[in-house]
């Protein structure tokens, strides 16, 4: 927290950037203005589009590079030694010595921030010799201690690993090292918790308020989780549309917010604890929203998908010939049901096997063993024919949108493509369907002809739902579908889906870490700890009764939408995930469950938390 009578790290005035397009320039802030102090944490929220990034860009004169430019307004850095200097007026030579060293920033994306063709040794030492000018086994010994603080095992191993080999979670972690890795005096962190689940979110959170204590590093954390927001967060800057349109301290904007836009927000957040006493999930109330039917979502007890034993397995080469000589245990014993027109989670921290049990469900990776029943079809008998043809029916939603959409394809070909493929509708027809799908996802049907790089975060996300629906499949796989939007488009996301599962019959196999979510759409939730499911069972008696050690521990992590009840670090004691790599001979035990009440499953056997 800050001492009053200390001068600002970093004050902003009158920013205002423009971008210029063929439609002439676009405003991507306009006349905003604040301060960050030493030890201090400003985060900055507000929905994907309102300037956040661009703010921080902007600080870091990153946003020239993305066509953006400095129209007014000063940027004043204190530096280490001292003096102040205007960044909006530095030349780049300069700033290239700030960058890293004096300001750190973690990206959003962590696979666009990583290098994909150096190893993550190679990348974490780089600052580390630029700035430090560290010798190479100093800069491999901080490398290997900064992994230690994010929390990543064996990270004598990753060092030589690419950024591909690493889960989503822990390429983030990845990318919080490097920006730590100088000691910066401003931290801009942009959404860096966005991908990552609740344990490790929790702990990162933590880490970075401890390194924030110690070093006196002020923070510039941008976020649109306002459960984060109130965990980590001294003041608070609202951003709407460019503007600023409130800032005051973390208390006042939680329990006595002013602008229209900031307690819109606030409803949007779905809070831990809101669906008790409900059995079955329903859409969240959302403001400003007229005529909205907030009715619950039954589902039938028909099954849809049946899954017995699944077994997921990589395989580990080495030595001369590239033998097997281990495999990676991803997705071990996995057996479940889904009926229609209902929705399981899958919940469990990066590299728990969820992601990999949904892709092994379609086929997409092939499993191992087990066996996967959708709609009657044996989908582990299929050939490619067959597999090809079931697939109409079960659709995957993606994680990263971006990487999941063609980059050189208009957005209404990119929609229409399933139904190209399997010839399922032409010519006028297709068009109509197209722009139907468009109106569904409540996206402007002039969005049709634009590419995914002029679409905010969560506009593309929706483009991935409409191009999942566009076949009008039985089962959709979502693997973390809302876990990089901004609240309000996320509740709206949410109650999309919902609608669209109350409407159509969908099931969904909802793969996430947040557990507020899972908690608001989930008719079941499955808790998955190193490739096994530990606890099964209906929402209400999972999340009301958690009977695993594992469960719980989850259950404690989760950050709540309150700056009163915040998680000190003493309040997350998690165990290190141990490997789930075994050598080739290793046979693991079948997974046994015993029953604690009606329908409520905890695993027993040894392989347990």
């Amino acid at each position: 927290m800050r001492v009053l009578d200390q001068q600002p790290i970093a004050q902003i005035k009158g920013l205002r950037v423009e971008f210029q397009t063929k439609d002439g320039p676009v405003l991507g802030v306009e006349d905003v203005s604040f301060d960050i102090y030493p030890g201090e944490t400003v985060c900055v929220v507000g929905e994907s589009g309102s300037g956040k990034s661009v703010s921080s860009l902007s600080l870091m004169r990153l946003v020239e590079f993305g066509g953006g430019k400095i129209a007014s307004g000063q940027l004043l850095f204190d530096r280490l030694n001292g003096e102040e200097i205007d960044l909006a007026k530095a030349d780049q030579a300069l700033m290239r010595h700030i960058r890293g060293n004096e300001i750190g920033m973690i990206f959003q994306e962590p696979m666009t921030a990583l290098n994909p063709v150096f190893t993550v040794g190679r990348q974490l030492t780089e600052g580390l010799r630029v700035h430090k000018n560290m010798s190479r086994s100093q800069a491999e010994a901080r490398a290997i201690e900064l992994l230690r603080e994010v929390r990543i095992p064996e990270p004598e191993r990753r060092l030589h690993q690419f950024p591909h080999e690493l889960s989503g979670g822990m390429r983030q972690r990845v990318v919080i090292a490097m920006a730590m890795a100088c000691e910066p005096r401003l931290l801009i962190a942009d959404e860096p918790t966005t991908a990552l689940d609740v344990t490790i979110q929790a702990e990162i959170l933590a880490l970075m308020d401890r390194l924030k204590r110690e070093t006196g590093t002020a923070v510039m954390f941008i976020t649109h989780d306002m459960a984060v927001v109130a965990q980590m967060a001294d003041r608070v800057v609202v951003m709407y549309r460019g503007l600023k349109v409130e800032e005051g301290t973390v208390e006042e904007i939680f329990e006595n917010p002013q602008h229209d836009y900031t307690k819109a927000l606030l409803a949007a957040v779905p809070k831990l604890g809101e669906m008790r006493g409900k059995a079955v999930p329903e859409p969240m109330k959302l403001m400003g929203v007229v005529g909205q039917k907030i009715e619950p979502i039954l589902g039938t007890d028909e099954v849809l998908l049946e899954v017995k034993g699944l077994t997921t397995r990589f395989p580990v080469t080495g030595g001369l010939f590239r033998r097997t000589v281990a495999n990676v245990h991803a997705v071990e014993d996995l057996s479940f049901t889904v009926n229609k027109g209902q929705t399981l989670s899958l919940v469990g921290e990066s590299g728990c096997g969820k992601s990999s049990a949904g892709r092994s469900i379609l086929r997409l990776v092939e499993p191992y063993a087990g066996e996967i029943d959708i709609a009657g079809v044996d989908i582990m008998k299929l050939d490619p024919n067959g597999l090809r043809e079931a697939r109409r029916d079960m659709q995957m939603i993606f994680q990263d949108p971006f990487a999941s959409l063609n980059p050189q394809m208009m957005l209404a070909d990119q929609v229409a493509e399933p139904m190209r493929n399997f010839n399922t509708a032409s010519g006028s027809e297709l068009d109509d369907r197209v722009a139907m799908l468009f109106d569904r996802v409540e996206l402007p049907r002039g969005f049709m002809r634009r590419y995914p790089h002029e679409m905010s975060g969560g506009q593309r996300q929706r483009i991935a739902i409409a191009r999942a629906l566009a076949l009008n499949p039985k089962l959709i796989i979502a693997d973390e579908a809302v876990s990089a939007l901004d609240v309000s488009v996320q509740a709206q996301v949410l109650n999309l889906m919902m609608e669209l599962q109350a409407d159509l019959g969908l099931s969904y196999l909802f793969i996430s870490h947040d557990m507020a979510v899972v908690e608001r759409v989930s008719h079941n939730v499955g808790v998955m700890y190193l490739g096994r499911i530990v606890e099964l069972g209906p929402r209400a008696r999972v999340f009301e009764n958690p009977q695993h050690a594992y469960t719980q521990a989850l259950m404690k992590a989760v950050p709540i939408a309150d700056p009163r009840k915040r998680k000190s670090e003493k309040d997350l004691n998690f165990k290190p995930i141990p490997s789930p790599i075994h050598p080739v001979s290793y046979e693991p035990e079948p997974s046994v469950y015993s029953e604690v009440e009606p329908g409520h499953f905890v695993l027993t056997s040894e392989s347990g938390y």
